[in-house]
């Protein structure tokens, strides 16, 4: 996102992307319509903290920023984009279903030609110093005859419907973000527990198979870092994780045994996920629809009761963890006898 106008680039990518993918992509969508920037501040993912794509900004003339470790609010203005692009990108997938990605186009045009109360106009507006037609009123000067009324209908169906999805992500973050912010304040010496975000193993759109948040801990706060980022005294096994955080991953260390995470036992990731493992099947359903059987097996997870266990669809199960299909063939045998 560009800070003076607002103006917003939406790209598909794949966590498989390397350096070289990825600068692909930054001449083709960004150099290409807008210069070589001055500054780019971005999170600390792995394809941005590489040496290549360091490298490549520093002959560019491009000084690179990393936000807090995996908080997006030390750049307001990223958070709220993401809130309101993720809550697009769901009502995308509701509506546009596996082509949601396809849908990306009209989703950055619709947001970039919208009224932007930071700036009291649309970022197109403020880029090109006017907002640009749109085909809603493509009927109306005849372009229909061009592009034939499919093509027409179809692209206006597509704006109409991300325009409402829009307004109403716009409205949700807009009465949300305020209520959602923590004021809270540590010292050097205070012990905190730093959050983490368990995962299922098995992924869904934007979802990620995501449970509560677990907590590791506690650590001793070394330092603080401007008014809301904390540095942590990590173990050696958090070697891999940044040790700077933003204050709404910790939390005051009050012991609340149900919400620990031993950091000793599970490995935490770069991104403060981890990845819980099944532990047996519960119980089995089937969902009939017209064409065929879905099957779901209800999982209870490592470091988690019976209580929290979760349907999932076998075959995905499967996919992701063979294993738990043996050892609960042997115990189903077992129980039969």
């Amino acid at each position: 996102m560009d800070r003076l106008t607002k103006v917003a680039r939406f790209i598909p990518m794949k966590t498989t992307y390397g350096g070289n993918k990825l600068a692909e992509l930054y001449f083709a969508r960004i150099v290409s319509l807008h210069g070589i920037p001055k500054k780019i501040v971005s999170d600390r993912g792995s394809q941005f903290t590489s040496h290549f794509w360091k490298k490549l900004q520093e002959e560019l003339g491009t000084r690179l920023n990393f936000s807090t470790a995996y908080h997006p609010q030390t750049d307001g203005q990223t958070e709220r984009l993401n809130q309101i692009l993720e809550d697009m990108l769901r009502a995308c997938v509701l509506d546009f279903g596996k082509t949601w990605d396809k849908s990306l186009p009209c989703a950055e045009f619709s947001y970039n030609n919208s009224y932007q109360a930071s700036i009291q106009m649309a970022p197109y507006e403020a880029l090109y110093g006017r907002k640009c037609r749109t085909p809603l009123l493509w009927d109306q000067v005849g372009e229909s005859q061009v592009f034939g009324t499919n093509i027409l209908r179809e692209a206006e169906a597509k704006v109409r419907t991300i325009q409402d999805n829009l307004k109403v992500a716009q409205s949700r973050q807009k009465s949300y973000a305020d209520t959602r912010r923590r004021n809270l304040e540590f010292a050097v010496d205070d012990f905190v527990y730093l959050r983490v975000t368990p995962l299922r193993g098995v992924h869904r759109f934007l979802t990620k198979g995501k449970f509560a948040p677990r907590f590791v801990g506690p650590f001793r706060i070394i330092a603080r870092h401007g008014e809301v980022a904390y540095q942590l005294e990590l173990p050696a096994s958090l070697g891999n994780v940044h040790d700077v955080f933003h204050v709404s991953q910790l939390k005051k260390c009050l012991r609340v045994q149900s919400e620990q995470a031993d950091s000793e036992q599970i490995e935490v990731r770069e991104d403060l996920t981890y990845e819980e493992k099944p532990v047996k099947i519960l119980d089995t359903m089937e969902r009939r629809t017209r064409n065929r059987v879905i099957r779901f097996c209800k999982v209870q997870w490592s470091n988690h009761a019976e209580e929290e266990a979760t349907w999932e669809r076998e075959d995905e199960l499967k996919a992701a963890h063979p294993d738990l299909f043996a050892s609960s063939s042997e115990s189903w045998g077992r129980d039969s006898v």
